[in-house]
């Protein structure tokens, strides 16, 4: 007799809704082809799955936009959100934070992982698309719980949870624990900021070479 695993907690729902859980800002950086072209010519990659054994996808480097790159994209989440201030955490005991961080991930290097960001580590995240070529399916998705029955369950980490795992209990959950609530197109230069509590993931992936790939950079702010 098999044993089935407990039913994994409920979480809170909240329909994401622009301008109030996320925020779509397009036209981003003055000049996105040199900012690409300048992240397309590093020779800094981190390497991830499937390059090394790690549980992370595709090519990562830091810093990926430049001083006042990033200050226009923080200056916009500011105005987006109404933050009088927006930082970025550093981790105690040290450790990576991916915070203004470029990655690139590729068609079958990784599928949709629904997951939410700390909420030690931060109340705003937002992803920068890099790249003109992609589909407009690998934007950002958000999701929420799937539950026996064809019940549907929550989509946000409160407190005292401090992640998605905090919150269920678990790392491992079925694939069809999730299904897609809202989906925001891929677009170059277009800001994607939502509440870091939010189940999320990239959509999807697509392309083969470092120049098709998903580029995006990445970013964690406490507010």
């Amino acid at each position: 007799m098999s044993l089935r695993p407990p039913p994994l907690p409920v979480l809170p729902y909240r329909k994401p809704t622009r301008g109030r859980d996320y925020w779509v800002l397009d036209d981003v950086l003055p000049d996105p082809d040199a900012t690409r072209e300048r992240c397309l010519a590093r020779e800094d990659w981190t390497e991830g799955y499937p390059h090394k054994p790690e549980s992370w996808p595709g090519l990562r480097a830091m810093p990926g936009l430049e001083p006042g790159e990033l200050a226009q994209v923080e200056r916009l989440a500011r105005k987006a959100t109404g933050a009088r201030e927006l930082w970025a955490e550093r981790p105690s005991g040290g450790g990576t934070f991916n915070h203004n961080c470029v990655q690139v991930v590729g068609e079958g290097e990784c599928e949709p992982r629904p997951h939410t960001d700390s909420r030690t580590l931060c109340r705003y995240a937002a992803v920068l698309y890099l790249n003109p070529g992609v589909p407009k399916d690998c934007g950002t998705s958000f999701y929420r719980q799937s539950l026996p029955g064809g019940v549907l369950g929550g989509n946000q980490v409160t407190a005292p949870h401090n992640n998605l795992v905090d919150a269920l209990g678990t790392r491992f959950v079925s694939p069809d624990s999730f299904v897609e609530d809202v989906r925001v197109p891929h677009r170059a230069n277009r800001l994607l900021l939502y509440s870091a509590n939010m189940i999320h993931s990239a959509t999807s992936y697509s392309g083969h070479t470092l120049e098709e790939k998903r580029m995006t950079a990445v970013f964690f702010w406490k507010a």
